[in-house]
Parts: C-alpha cells; structure tokens; sequence
C-alpha cells in the first residue's frame, strides 16, 4: 500500500513538472528595448526597435499600427534596397532588429510630424504574444544609436 501510495506521488509529481516545463518552454516572451523614432522631415518616418524572445517558442510580428499614420507596414531592407513583408519572425531566444539601414518599421501619409521630445504610440502586433503597445520617443533627425 505505502510503495503504491509513493509510486503514484511520484508519477503525479513528475507528470506535473512535464506539463508546467512544457507550457513555459513553449510559450513566446517578448520584451522590446532601443525603440525610437527620428523626427520626420516629411510625410512618411521610420521606427526602430528591437524585440527580443526569451521564451521557448519562435512569434512573428505580423503588423503596426498606429494614430499616427493609417498605413503603417513593416519592411525589409536587402542590398540596399527595401520592400513591404507580411511578418517578421522572432526566433525562441533570439531577437528581431529593426533599425537604420535595416529592417524596419515605415509609417506613410502621417496625420501629424511629431516633433524631437514627442512621444509616438504604436502597436506591435505578434501571431502568438497578442498585443505589445511601445512608446517611441522621437529623436533627432540624425539619431542613430550605437550598437551595444
């Protein structure tokens, strides 16, 4: 009676410790850092950004969206030359770099040029995470951090 007891606590423990390592290790963790915006010299801006995945399962980041312009895309920028995507993946321990000369964030047809000093509210949306609402401070023109 006492070794079935004692089996059937461990069984239920270690199939507890399965399952909670299973929904921890297979869930995305999103966490955005370096976001910013330079001051926009005309009708259109970019943002810049990184979201880093410190979960157990790759996400995508599947659009923005934002007061500020009605027509916000996501794109990638490949010898030079930039074009329109659908996603951007986010690998389980990695992360997804959007900034100057690169992948980014493009914002058309503002309603508004924010000024240095402003803040921009956009929405990242992700496959997986949901929602992330990030708030982009505006920058110089010139604004270009350095890589850390």
């Amino acid at each position: 009676m006492r070794i079935r007891a004692s089996l059937a606590g461990v069984l239920a423990l270690s199939a507890g410790l399965t399952l909670a390592g299973c929904s921890s290790d297979g869930t995305p963790e999103l966490k955005v850092v370096g976001a910013f915006m330079p001051q926009p010299v005309s009708d259109m801006a970019a943002a810049f950004l990184v979201v880093r995945n410190e979960g157990g399962s790759t996400d995508r980041l599947t659009s923005v969206s934002s007061a500020l312009s009605d027509d916000v895309t996501i794109h990638e920028t490949t010898d030079r030359a930039m074009r329109m995507v659908k996603s951007f993946e986010i690998p389980a321990g990695g992360e997804l770099d959007l900034e100057r000369g690169g992948n980014h964030i493009m914002f058309t047809k503002l309603k508004q040029q924010p000024k240095k000093g402003e803040k921009v509210s956009v929405q990242l949306h992700f496959e997986k995470a949901g929602n992330i609402t990030v708030v982009l401070p505006v920058k110089e023109t010139t604004y270009n951090p350095k890589k850390q």
